[in-house]
């Protein structure tokens, strides 16, 4: 038996345990949940990336001393910032591993609804749009205020009060944390670019299946109260 038949089983009983609740947006439902056990599995790894967040914090004044000491070298100032978050026990790149450890899950929701290995659910639906259709398919099938167009609109709907919440969230530790990149390659790029890449979900949730975007919708959603919980 394949990983994607074992997923497929997993999904459809959490389907069969919410039927009575959900009727026919059971799956729809079971994607959900099964998108906050995955996040709850990682919660852990979560709260040490927001420990190393409150460390990297702990640094900004020596970061800011070894700036001005080192202001004319700047090999030498990212060869001291790097050689302190070494001796600190201090990761600039910590929080990316919770990130990384979803992606196996998204992609086996992907692979069942866009192929025949997911051929069982494929028929289910979230309300009047199929979970293995995507966005063009419902602009096909009645445009963006058809009965499938609305599910979309409100995902979208959704998706960006979650991207405007975290880029002004970001912007605002951005502008309160300026030096704690200082020296590390490339990191004070990723740190203006960041608070943009919350709205490509918006993109994203547009061109995958609609179970794979209730996937990122739920997920993203869990990220931004989670880390406004745990970086508060």
């Amino acid at each position: 038996m394949s990983v994607f038949s074992v997923f497929a089983h997993l999904v459809e009983h959490l389907a069969d345990l919410l039927t009575p609740l959900c009727h026919d947006s059971a799956t729809a439902a079971a994607i959900v949940l099964f998108t906050a056990l995955v996040r709850l599995l990682v919660h852990p790894l979560s709260r040490a990336a927001a420990r190393g967040q409150r460390a990297r914090a702990a640094l900004r004044p020596r970061i800011a001393e070894l700036r001005g000491r080192h202001a004319k070298d700047p090999e030498r100032l990212r060869r001291a910032v790097l050689e302190l978050h070494t001796a600190e026990r201090v990761s600039p790149l910590s929080g990316i591993l919770p990130g990384l450890l979803q992606l196996p899950a998204f992609f086996l929701l992907y692979h069942l609804f866009s192929t025949s290995a997911g051929s069982g659910l494929l028929a289910h639906r979230l309300f009047a749009a199929p979970l293995g259709g995507r966005w063009t398919d419902a602009l096909a099938d009645g445009g963006p205020f058809g009965p499938a167009g609305l599910v979309y609109l409100g995902l979208f709907a959704l998706v960006a009060a979650v991207a405007t919440f975290t880029y002004r969230r970001a912007r605002r530790l951005a502008a309160a944390e300026p030096v704690v990149a200082g020296g590390l390659p490339g990191l004070g790029a990723v740190n203006r670019v960041a608070p943009f890449l919350s709205f490509l979900t918006l993109a994203t949730v547009a061109a995958v299946p609609l179970a794979a975007a209730l996937y990122i919708v739920t997920s993203t959603t869990w990220s931004a109260l989670e880390r406004a919980a745990l970086y508060r």
